[in-house]
């Protein structure tokens, strides 16, 4: 580890905390993780200490992490200093690695996830392990939304966004399978992005679905997720002037989410973004239904011998795997080919409109815990293996998102593009 001394930089941290208890009123916050990009190595530290009083002052109500426990960066790098939360399915060393259940309570990985590893050795700060719910699935975590406490932040990567929206850390690791990264973002009023299917590595990601599973990231703004995914050392897409698809018939969604939508339309287009209507709803709609057929089918053969040893104790995965192992196999087959005859029909329609816009959820945040939302509207897309994006529109209530989407391998355009759309909504 050149030039990281870990006993240093833990020695470090502890007298930071233990000099200044209260210095969270006193130590300046940065907030984007384009400030902290933006900021000197000196600054980059103290804002460290601050993330940590934050934490400390606000995660009682919150509840957004499983641990937090500062690991030093592997190497120096881009993102040098620049602290991060990864969700509890993925294995991180020495840490809580407990897949939210607490039938793992205790559990500690073994190893760092391929994801994290590279970012710890661009130099940046893993913080700790942001709460998810039960093995990526249904059963809730204990993650309030920090724009409104009475609701969820959305699943399963529900300590990842909260922790972003709450200003507790720049950036946060998530993973999605149907909707677990584009719906949490829309809840919580902050940005989401699932790259391309494969583009980011899984390895050392607790698998649900191999054919969905997808490694995604939490910023605050589109213009922030561009600046954390060439940190990574992916390139930049060009703000090319690219015809946007808008769903004609609008999806079956919330009456304020489609009024937003129509409203965010509106504003792209005396932004100068030219629009066309795409008809995508009834698509939508089955490649939903494809993408259950396949998760299920999957993840109960993932997870068939965890479901041996621990029956119904793994709630509402429990009910998955049975239900799962039911399936005919048939039945997958079909799922898998109507997925690939869309994602076909897809390529084609984004020849013409490279990118595609749609609510990012199917309304705001529910109110309660006892459930994490809808993710249908994300769904196709995860199915599809393309990028999406979630993006914060304007709203007197809770959070809306309008989600971008475009075909395999655009994610630099995807990113240039959504930073054109909130620029215009702003």
């Amino acid at each position: 580890m050149p030039g990281i001394n870990r006993r240093r930089f833990l020695a470090t941290l502890s007298a930071g905390l233990a000099s200044a208890p209260s210095a969270f009123a006193q130590r300046p916050q940065l907030e984007t993780f384009t400030q902290w990009m933006n900021a000197s190595r000196v600054e980059r530290e103290v804002a460290v200490q601050a993330c940590l009083d934050r934490i400390r002052t606000m995660d009682a109500s919150i509840q957004a992490w499983v641990q937090v426990a500062p690991q030093p960066p592997l190497a120096d790098g881009p993102l040098a200093g620049i602290p991060f939360a990864a969700k509890d399915i993925m294995e991180t060393r020495g840490l809580s690695t407990e897949y939210g259940s607490a039938v793992y309570k205790g559990r500690l990985g073994s190893t760092d996830a391929a994801v994290v590893t590279s970012l710890r050795q661009r130099g940046a700060i893993l913080l700790g392990k942001s709460q998810t719910t039960w093995f990526a699935y249904r059963t809730p975590a204990p993650t309030r939304n920090p724009r409104n406490l009475e609701h969820t932040p959305g699943g399963s990567s529900s300590g990842s966004a909260a922790a972003v929206a709450a200003g507790m850390v720049p950036f946060a690791l998530g993973t999605q399978t149907r909707g677990s990264i584009l719906r949490p973002a829309s809840y919580c009023g902050i940005t989401g992005f699932k790259p391309t299917y494969g583009l980011v590595s899984t390895e050392g990601v607790m698998p649900f679905s191999t054919s969905l599973d997808t490694v995604g990231f939490f910023t605050h703004t589109p213009s922030d997720m561009l600046s954390l995914w060439r940190g990574m050392g992916f390139s930049a897409g060009a703000d090319d002037d690219v015809v946007v698809g808008v769903p004609d018939p609008m999806p079956d969604v919330d009456e304020p989410m489609a009024t937003a939508v129509r409203n965010a339309v509106a504003a792209l287009r005396r932004g100068g973004i030219r629009t066309r209507p795409v008809d995508i709803a009834a698509l939508l709609k089955t490649l939903d239904a494809a993408t259950i057929d396949v998760m299920f089918y999957e993840g109960a053969h993932i997870h068939e011998e965890r479901w041996k040893e621990h029956g119904a104790k793994l709630l509402d995965l429990a009910e998955l795997v049975e239900q799962g192992l039911a399936m005919p196999v048939e039945r997958y087959t079909r799922a898998q080919q109507h997925i690939r005859e869309a994602r076909t029909r897809l390529s084609e329609l984004y020849r013409t409109t490279p990118i595609i816009v749609v609510p990012a959820a199917t309304g705001a945040a529910p109110r309660g815990l006892s459930t994490t939302g809808d993710p249908r509207m994300n769904a196709p897309w995860t199915a599809l293996g393309t990028p999406a994006i979630s993006v914060p529109m304007p709203t007197a209530g809770l959070p809306l998102g309008l989600q971008l989407t475009a075909d395999h391998g655009q994610d630099g355009r995807l990113l240039a593009a959504a930073i054109r759309v909130a620029r215009s909504l702003s």
